[in-house]
């Protein structure tokens, strides 16, 4: 089973991701994290921070010689902005929006700083790492995940292209990451005003994935569904409040002979039935169905806030304000990679579960048994 597990936080010196389950003999570059770190880092929005760190990744087991053994693979990512525990001021007045009041009630503190460097987004740093893995896992089957910013607060920036790969390359012209890069000044120029005025912006992203194959997933329990496991690996990213999976919120106004996608004969020798539209988001019944898997997501603008907000001191329980924190303005454009980087994880799971084996070799040589299995099931008529 692939899976991955996290530790560090905020203040600490490293992040670490362990990346459990990859098959033996995949490739793997050193700088294989590289690109999504920078993306992560580097968009407008961010703050001052992000300049300090460069996300230097260091692997420490589960590579050989340049390739996964099939023992766990962990990352170190060190934090540069690292500071020790008497440096860190407490937070004592916790922030609207943030862990801290939830965590101070959780852990019986006083102090909210513990639980909010944990609860922060620097731990997605660890799941980039993961997800880049589970990229390179993904296009040795064809899979190609893309994230994109759909909307920086009421500015909307979509955009309908013809392939993932002209999407590619319009978000990455984009410093906002959305697929209107002719749109960027505006969107930079909300959130600077934002800045200027100590508050926060948030926004929408989408996560695309082409070349899934169907039956990925199961209707069989609850947890084994692919969109309940998408939506949870989405929601689980901090300040993401809501996801929808294909024509989501829209389906519940329509009716039901207009809201799914018909299913029509193929064409070619396979005469595979195909599907018209896309309002499933590429799964029906838990299960991939061969289609885009496409999901949106709403993003919270960031509850730390440069404004003071009211509240209440912990200490004494008489009113407060909260303390400045170093944080960023608009976090939408960053947490589309590490979107990006969740959902490849999560399909990436899926793949594992359903063609198995040890090595990498074993995986692509069920992967094709599989695919044609389902040319023969189609064109045996």
């Amino acid at each position: 089973m692939l899976q991955y597990r996290t530790a560090g936080e905020s203040h600490g010196r490293y992040m670490l991701a362990v990346v459990e389950g990859l098959p033996a003999g995949m490739p793997v570059r050193p700088d294989f994290a590289d690109e999504i770190l920078r993306r992560r880092r580097t968009p407008a929005g961010r703050s001052s921070r992000m300049s300090m760190e460069d996300d230097a990744v260091d692997i420490i087991s589960g590579i050989y010689r340049g390739r996964t053994t099939g023992a766990p693979v962990a990352v170190l990512v060190a934090n540069r902005d690292s500071r020790i525990d008497k440096d860190i001021p407490p937070i004592t007045a916790p922030r609207p929006g943030h862990a801290d009041l939830a965590g101070i009630a959780k852990y019986l503190l006083k102090d909210a700083r513990p639980v909010a460097e944990r609860a922060g987004g620097r731990e997605t740093v660890a799941r980039c790492v993961a997800g880049a893995l589970a990229g390179l896992f993904l296009a040795r089957f064809g899979v190609d995940v893309l994230g994109y910013v759909l909307r920086i607060a009421t500015l909307p920036l979509s955009m309908r292209v013809a392939s993932l790969e002209r999407a590619r390359a319009l978000r990455n012209r984009s410093k906002i990451y959305s697929l209107t890069p002719k749109h960027d000044p505006a969107a930079e120029k909300l959130i600077e005003s934002a800045r200027r005025s100590g508050d926060t912006l948030g926004g929408e992203f989408v996560v695309r994935a082409e070349g899934v194959p169907p039956g990925l997933g199961s209707p069989v329990q609850w947890d084994e569904r692919l969109d309940a496991r998408l939506a949870a690996a989405i929601v689980a990213i901090p300040s993401v409040k809501g996801v929808e999976i294909g024509g989501g919120f829209s389906l519940a106004g329509m009716k039901g002979s207009k809201a799914h996608d018909a299913i029509v004969p193929g064409a070619g020798r396979a005469k595979a039935p195909r599907r018209v539209g896309n309002y499933a988001g590429g799964i029906e019944g838990g299960m991939s169905n061969g289609q885009p898997i496409v999901l949106r997501a709403a993003v919270k603008p960031v509850p730390t806030t440069g404004a003071p907000r009211v509240s209440v001191d912990v200490r004494t329980g008489k009113k407060a304000r909260t303390a400045a924190e170093r944080a960023d303005i608009c976090v939408v454009p960053a947490i589309s990679v590490v979107g990006e980087a969740v959902v490849a994880f999560e399909i990436a799971r899926a793949m594992r579960e359903k063609f198995g084996g040890d090595t990498l070799k074993e995986m692509e040589s069920n992967f094709g048994s599989y695919i044609r299995a389902l040319r023969r099931l189609h064109s045996k008529r």
